[in-house]
């Protein structure tokens, strides 16, 4: 839950200084004003790394050579202070409470932010990547010990990969292949594994908030297909001949259904939207329930494409523990009164 935000040349914020309430924040401003930066530095902030750019050249306000991100809040009754800096010329860096870190991304284990932006529907519209690397991501925040597990196994397909183009040019033989073969399947079977358990955990709490937004019988399909040692070298000179490894978790699909229609290919955009929404607030209630600490919650954009009713069930929702930042072009678009009005102008925030 953040208190307050302190900006030095992000995006459009030259300088800032911003008190925030608990509960549902409601931003509102005209398009480019300047709601969906506020936002950003949120996430950056909490996070370590911004949801729509991984240049930090593009983060920082144009003519400034670096920027600053300060937020103090608390998780659960702890204070929390965190500071992340941005250069053109040097590695992000980050503090929690004094203490600097070794890296920006250290930040994800400590504080749970989740957010949504129109982007985020390639979720379900996207192509399999897209699913995975959602999946990936909840199983770091709901499973930290097993964080590392997408990673290793990506590190070991790419090592495999390496290898047999190497053979591929007459550069080594068959063998160098067998100890990323056996990494790729031990690993490979963890993250499988890992992954079947983050969707049985999302599933129920999936279900169930897609139907009160009006999308029936929603589910979660996972079509994995486990490596083994054998079955990767059955395909050896296949996988030789392409440089690539063609088996494994990082082919795997996972769909998002509504009853029997996959709604990558049969869904409509609203219907995609409430999908994604769905797994967020899903996801939301499972960290903190585990995490005894609700996540902050971000959402630009979220209400824009829904009617009235699904607006009120939405904000109804997000408005009952930890803090949600919402943005709208006007006050109108959020049903109930939100615990904090904030009017965005180029640069500048106001309390309303």
């Amino acid at each position: 839950m953040v208190t307050s935000v302190t900006l030095r040349d992000f995006r459009s914020y030259a300088r800032l200084e911003l008190s925030l309430e608990p509960g549902l924040v409601l931003v509102t401003g005209a398009n480019g004003a300047g709601k969906t930066n506020l936002l950003e530095s949120l996430h950056v902030g909490t996070q370590g790394f911004s949801p729509r750019s991984r240049s930090d050249t593009q983060l920082i306000r144009q003519g400034a050579s670096a920027a600053r991100i300060e937020l103090t809040g608390t998780r659960g009754p702890t204070a929390v202070v965190v500071s992340v800096g941005l250069s053109a010329s040097e590695p992000r860096r980050a503090t929690l409470d004094g203490a600097t870190l070794r890296s920006t991304e250290q930040l994800r284990a400590e504080l749970a932010t989740l957010v949504f932006t129109p982007d985020r529907l390639v979720i379900v519209k996207g192509g399999p990547a897209a699913r995975r690397a959602y999946i990936d991501r909840s199983l770091a925040r709901l499973y930290p010990a097993r964080a590392h597990v997408a990673i290793d196994y990506a590190t070991a397909v790419g090592q495999r990969n390496a290898a047999l183009r190497r053979v591929a040019l007459g550069l080594s033989d068959r063998e160098v292949v067998s100890p990323w073969t056996a990494q790729v399947a031990d690993l490979g079977a963890i993250l499988t594994a890992s992954r079947g358990d983050v969707i049985e955990l999302l599933q129920p709490g999936f279900a169930e908030r897609a139907a009160e937004l009006g999308l029936a019988d929603a589910s979660l399909g996972y079509d994995a297909e486990l490596p083994t040692i054998e079955s990767l070298e059955t395909r050896l000179e296949r996988d030789i001949e392409r440089g690539t490894t063609g088996a494994g978790p990082h082919l795997d699909e996972i769909a998002v259904r509504s009853g029997e229609r996959d709604l990558r290919t049969f869904g409509s955009q609203g219907e995609q939207r409430l999908a994604v929404l769905a797994l967020l607030l899903a996801e939301a209630e499972l960290i903190a329930a585990r995490r005894r600490v609700p996540p902050l919650l971000l959402l630009d954009d979220a209400l824009s494409e829904l009617d009235e009713r699904r607006r009120r069930i939405l904000s109804e929702r997000i408005g009952t523990a930890g803090q949600t930042i919402v943005t709208a072009t006007g006050a109108e678009a959020l049903p109930l009164a939100p615990a904090q009005l904030l009017r965005v102008t180029p640069g500048r925030v106001e309390v309303t």
